[in-house]
């Protein structure tokens, strides 16, 4: 290579940040050099930008997330105490009663209340975790297209 297509290594002993010594390039491929890693480093940044908004978007999923989840345990508290005085109720008019029909009679009739009971508390838990699961989905579906968005 002649000397005006080349930069002497004493110019400039050591590359941009990596600590490498530059050899002798043809000026146009400095200059592209340069620009890529110009290129780069606004990549880069642009990652980082980006990076730290999606950890912002799980810290606030997180939150949504915890905190229904307690709302969920309540409601299965709830529903265990609902259920066991229910239970504890049932046997208090067990030993009330006179005769086997009557205890078969409000056997029954427990059974059939119960069910009902059950299938609305049933309802109650998954209409609270389709509302926790989507609560918990949306900052991060709007999140992360706008993170991906800071990307292009």
């Amino acid at each position: 290579m002649s000397d005006a297509h080349t930069t002497e290594v004493n110019e400039n002993p050591k590359a941009d940040g990596f600590n490498l010594p530059l050899f002798a390039l043809p000026e146009a491929f400095q200059g592209a050099a340069e620009q890529n890693a110009t290129r780069a480093r606004q990549q880069i940044d642009k990652v980082k930008e980006a990076s730290s908004e999606i950890a912002l978007l799980l810290k606030e999923a997180y939150a949504i997330n915890a905190k229904g989840a307690a709302d969920y345990a309540a409601k299965l508290i709830e529903i265990s105490n609902t259920n066991t005085s229910s239970a504890l109720a049932l046997m208090t008019n067990l030993i009330s009663t006179k005769s086997l029909s009557e205890a078969i009679q409000l056997s029954a009739d427990h059974g059939r209340k119960n069910f009902e009971i059950t299938a609305t508390q049933s309802k109650e838990l998954w209409d609270l975790a389709k509302k926790v699961t989507t609560e918990g989905s949306e900052p991060l579906k709007k999140g992360f297209a706008r993170a991906l968005q800071t990307l292009s």
